[in-house]
């Protein structure tokens, strides 16, 4: 296996890393390899699959309007 330093890392960046390492109880540097598998190793989107999906969900909706006034009604039921 390969070894990688990283140099330079943002203050900001390194505590994000840090509290996300703790928050799944993970090293920081097992936290990194996630964070590099994630970004690096997703499967490429299929542009026309996910429009066939937004376009059965918008069927789905069709009709369906939501106003601030629906919402506000539904939270004062404690629907949402």
């Amino acid at each position: 296996m390969a070894t990688l330093t990283i140099k330079n890392v943002p203050d900001d960046l390194y505590k994000e890393l840090k509290q996300s390492a703790g928050r799944h109880r993970r090293s920081i540097n097992s936290e990194a390899l996630i964070c590099l598998e994630r970004s690096l190793l997703k499967p490429p989107k299929d542009v026309n699959q996910m429009l066939a999906r937004f376009d059965r969900l918008r069927k789905k909706t069709e009709g369906v309007w939501l106003t601030d006034e629906v919402l506000s009604q539904a939270k004062r039921e404690g629907r949402l």
